[in-house]
């Protein structure tokens, strides 16, 4: 009987130190927020559909299998029913997010339409309309592409060498700016990376494609 009270202190040590871990991991999730999701480079491999990590505002990474492609575009769902669209890499439309990006016209202009030969200084003009803290913004945005420093990105355990591209938009309405990036696949033309805005100045979103569309 005498070993009861040892038994019972070991018992209540390990409560404590499992309820001090769960502090501790409240605590971390409330300063730094929930772990980046992370799938294996096998898991990518295995499975048939076109994958991404996806990060929107500076929140948690996430990953994503493609919905559906139809007319050049790619459909992205979230968990909880969000959705990205994207054309040539480039963010297009997105649906169930704090605020939307709703439409992009003159995309066929889109230097992204044809990524292995964009040049130094070339430039876009295209409509945008979106939303802004909910209130519709519209306006002509314009870019200006300038090359960045060549880059080997490491997605699903390939070595993939991209040009990069910064994209420089300014809108015509307000004067504002802000910078695009695209990590360009330096033999196939594929976007496999980018940190794009939604509007102006509004919402960042950062898109790694670890697995890419077949053709």
């Amino acid at each position: 009987m005498r070993h009861i009270p040892l038994l019972f202190l070991c018992l209540l040590l390990q409560a404590c130190t499992q309820t001090q871990q769960g502090l501790v991991d409240t605590a971390k999730l409330a300063v730094m927020g929930p772990d980046d999701v992370t799938v294996s480079d096998e898991k990518i491999e295995s499975l048939p559909y076109a994958s991404m990590y996806l990060r929107i505002n500076g929140g948690q990474r996430i990953f994503l299998v493609l919905g559906y492609a139809e007319q050049g575009q790619q459909k992205w769902v979230t968990q909880d029913r969000a959705m990205l669209v994207t054309q040539q890499g480039r963010l297009v439309k997105t649906l169930g997010l704090s605020d939307n990006l709703l439409e992009v016209d003159n995309l066929q202009q889109d230097p992204l339409a044809h990524p292995l030969q964009i040049r130094e200084g070339e430039s876009w003009t295209r409509i945008m309309s979106w939303t802004e803290n909910g209130q519709l913004r519209a306006s002509s945005a314009t870019s200006r592409f300038s090359r960045g420093h060549d880059e080997v990105l490491t997605l699903a355990g390939q070595k993939i060498p991209c040009r990069v591209w910064h994209e420089e938009v300014t809108i015509a309405a307000n004067g504002t700016e802000w910078k695009n990036t695209f990590w360009v696949d330096a033999i196939s033309g594929e976007v496999r990376q980018s940190a794009q805005q939604v509007g102006a100045d509004t919402l960042p979103v950062e898109i790694t494609i670890l697995k890419p569309a077949k053709s």
